[in-house]
């Protein structure tokens, strides 16, 4: 019997860190026949867990009755899945909905919810319908009628609980919640929502304020819910900026009912996990907005965590810091004990319609694998991991093809085994990365990841911009000024020019209470709100740095004139100028950022400030559009322009504040990012990712001290490298390395060499012998030298 902790930003299972690796099955879309084949792979693979969705809508048949365990069907037997997949000696995680998207019809919600309950399906805009089959989450009937599903799900899993001697260690609390109505602008605004968000209002804001902010009588149900619905454009910003709010609430009280339901049939003592969307066509700028909707679903509530899921598709130098920045803002609304999950983590080839518009390359994988677990991710599922076939639904329903799904009888056409069970290359691609981070998985699972003294702040109201009224001017602008800023900075340099720059980083949450240090990096917009603009200038005030990209804050999210951050660095906007298809506004460097040529930027804001040193000005006007600037006892560096991914200039930056990366790479060539983690021992991991599509060359030290005496390293292209940096070998040390660990066995390890030319450091007086190479001693130190050999082939070294 096992008990499963999230602890210290870790999963612990009886008593120890684990790092749990998995693959997404689905038994109800593969014949019994096919089951133990599939678990089969998904261990040669190199994971220890399984997750799968539980579909209601295939579960519950027309008579009302729910088969959990195959008796009108041998695919609705998730209880003899989920024992087999124990007897396969794999970890399950189980994710029963009520909504499961999936593909499935109605995301997996019974038909028969709806015909009972027409008034479910909300009203939206202006009173229209709502153009998809979500439901008011909270409307009583829903919550009874899922209540019932759960009655008869979680029984199932229950005795299937780790701490029952059973596989299932984690349990996740519906799925994408919210996402439905963000992708398609269509807020849930019934009579029953409107008059909840009118009680919420007048507790958060007291009778008049609600009114003013809203536009009408929180006494007038119709009227109140008439404002919701057709804002006017006097209230549009504050209306807009209380329904995002409203909305978290609501999430986070649905959670609640779900995690009780579960809890009231026997489901406690596993993790609850709560996923979190917003990826898309290859990219993750909008991923915080799936963070800021469900986050208060989940910090700081014992025992429950958030996942990710992550659709890059392939990962470039393009997208890479849309990655990394999405497990930085995930961590940094976490409390303390809650650790990064990936629910959704993209496996296969991308050919998703099956018609050979879209073809990942294979290293995709292995790359994202390695970035998430230097992140500190403690459970990656590769999604989807197998494909199958969609049965016919129980009752025919008349809409093509009768199936759960719609996307034809075959599903999963782009998985690493697809729906026969044939391989594509991600299989092995998928193979070569679990294995790899298996080797080190101990360390992995009780390490951090460190930083520079460096942090990107995280503004989640920056992100609630879910929904915009079709005809508010005034919230379509807000809604462009925020995308274009937010986040990861203007073109996304700011994120990508730190993460390529060598820089390792957390983000940290500017709307939570509590002291900031070291650097803060910023990417802000027009609106910042006065709550995070206050922390900024005590941070400085407090000695801290700040590097502030985008253009200078003006007004709070309701639309509300404020400038306190722009006040404290005694700075004022006297301009700004676009570029356009006749204009091509350009900047020049002066002080540390002079002598580079003059750069073209997309725009340029004006700025003035008594004590303000120009670092770079625009040329039209000769106004300065980057500035030095001291705060109290801080310094901030202030960057209103749109200055490109120059490397050289955003490490001069960093310089100015104070900040150095511990790793400071020499490297041929951009594309290589950079990162460590440590145990609470001092066991290190360097990480190494070359995103690139050409092989890089780098030297490394270590807070000035040369690593492996300054050789150079090569990551070829698309591939990465984790390397030992100190770690124990039964009473030696490996003291560093340029192979990576395959295993680790008492006294000897496995090495698996990347350069060609391999050398292996060891701090011991024990001899040391190898299976392959040369052992050279001198001063306690022992030198293991591997010329070329076959590939992939492991070295073993012994401590005699």
């Amino acid at each position: 019997m096992s008990e499963v902790l999230l602890q210290n930003r870790r999963i612990v299972v009886d008593g120890r860190p684990r790092l749990l690796l998995a693959g997404e099955v689905h038994y109800f879309r593969l014949a019994r026949a096919d089951w133990a084949d599939r678990l089969d792979r998904l261990r040669e693979c190199g994971a220890d867990t399984v997750a799968t969705y539980v579909p209601w809508l295939w579960h519950e048949l027309p008579d009302g009755t729910v088969d959990l365990t195959g008796r009108t069907h041998e695919q609705r037997d998730l209880a003899g899945f989920l024992d087999l997949a124990h007897e396969r000696g794999l970890h399950a995680v189980v994710r029963p909905g009520p909504f499961i998207m999936a593909e499935v019809k109605n995301e997996g919600i019974p038909y028969r919810v709806y015909d009972e309950h027409p008034h479910l399906l909300p009203s939206t805009w202006d009173g229209a319908p709502i153009a998809t089959r979500t439901v008011d989450y909270l409307a009583p009937e829903f919550l009874a009628a899922a209540d019932g599903w759960y009655a008869e799900v979680m029984p199932v899993i229950a005795e299937r609980l780790a701490g029952r001697g059973g596989p299932v260690i984690a349990v996740q609390l519906d799925n994408e919640i919210g996402m439905l109505s963000w992708v398609t602008n269509s807020p849930d605004l019934t009579d029953l929502l409107c008059e909840d968000l009118r009680r919420w209002a007048v507790d958060r804001y007291g009778k008049d304020a609600a009114a003013e902010r809203i536009g009408a009588d929180p006494g007038d149900p119709a009227a109140w819910a008439a404002a919701l619905r057709t804002p006017a454009e006097a209230r549009s910003l504050s209306v807009h900026d209380d329904l995002g709010r409203y909305m978290r609430d609501r999430y986070r009280r649905y959670v609640a009912e779900l995690r009780a339901s579960a809890e009231r049939h026997g489901v406690r003592g596993v993790p609850f996990l709560i996923n979190v969307h917003g990826t898309g066509g290859g990219r993750g700028q909008s991923f915080p907005i799936g963070i800021s909707q469900l986050f208060e679903s989940y910090r700081g509530l014992p025992q429950v965590t958030s996942g990710s899921d992550y659709y890059l598709g392939d990962l470039t130098v393009t997208n890479v810091a849309d990655l990394y920045v999405g497990n930085a803002f995930l961590a940094a609304v976490h409390d303390a004990d809650q650790p990064l999950t990936s629910l959704e983590f993209e496996a296969g080839n991308g050919d998703y319609g099956e018609d050979l518009s879209t073809l990942y390359p294979p290293e995709a994988v292995e790359l994202k694998t390695r970035l998430c677990v230097a992140q500190g991710n403690r459970l990656l599922n590769l999604y989807l991991f197998a494909g199958g076939h969609n049965p016919p639904l129980a009752e025919p329903v008349g809409d093509g093809n009768d199936r759960i799904a719609f996307t034809g009888e075959r599903h999963g056409f782009a998985a690493p085994v697809g729906p026969e069970g044939r391989l594509n290359p991600t299989f092995d691609a998928a193979k070569r990365a679990l294995h790899a981070v298996r080797g080190v998985a101990d360390l992995l699972a009780d390490s951090d990841e460190e930083d520079d003294g460096l942090a990107l702040g995280f503004v989640p109201d920056h992100y609630l911009t879910e929904y915009h009224h079709p005809a508010s001017s005034s919230r379509a602008e807000q809604v462009a000024d925020l995308e274009r800023f937010r986040g990861m900075g203007p073109r996304d340099v700011l994120a990508r020019a730190l993460l390529l720059a060598g820089y390792s980083f957390p983000a940290v949450d500017l709307q939570s209470a509590g002291p900031t240090s070291g650097v803060i990096a910023l990417a802000s917009a027009t609106t910042l709100g006065r709550d995070v603009q206050q922390r900024l200038v005590d941070h400085l005030h407090g000695g801290g740095g700040l590097l502030l990209h985008g253009v200078l804050p003006e007004r709070d999210h309701d639309g509300t004139p404020c400038t306190l951050l722009a006040d404290a660095l005694g700075l004022s906007v006297t301009g700004r100028v676009e570029g356009g298809p006749h204009y091509f506004p350009s900047v020049i460097g002066h002080g540390w950022a002079a002598g580079r040529p003059e750069v073209r930027v997309g725009y340029a804001q004006h700025l003035a400030g008594t004590n303000a040193r120009p670092i770079l000005t625009e040329i039209g006007s000769n106004e300065p559009c980057a500035v030095e600037v001291t705060c109290g006892a801080g310094r901030a560096v202030v960057v209103a322009a749109d200055v490109p991914c120059d490397l050289a200039f955003w490490r001069g930056a960093l310089d100015r504040l104070g900040v150095r990366p511990r790793l400071d790479p020499r490297a041929d060539g951009p594309g290589l990012v950079l990162t460590s983690t440590v145990d609470r021992t001092g066991q290190r991991l360097l990480h190494l990712v070359n995103v690139a599509p050409s092989a890089v060359t780098v030297t490394l030290s270590w807070h000035g001290t040369p690593v492996l005496d300054g050789r150079a390293i090569r990551v070829p292209a698309r591939t990465g490298l984790i390397l030992p940096y100190g770690i124990r070998v039964g009473d030696a040390t490996l003291v560093e390395t340029t192979c990576e660990v395959a295993w680790t066995d008492g006294d000897s390890i496995g090495v698996r060499p990347t350069q060609g030319d391999d050398v292996v450091v060891l701090a011991t007086e024990r001899p040391v012998t190898t299976s392959r190479g040369t052992v050279t001693t001198a001063d306690g130190r022992v030198t293991v030298r591997l010329p070329a050999g076959p590939a992939d082939d492991p070295v073993r070294i012994t401590l005699g």
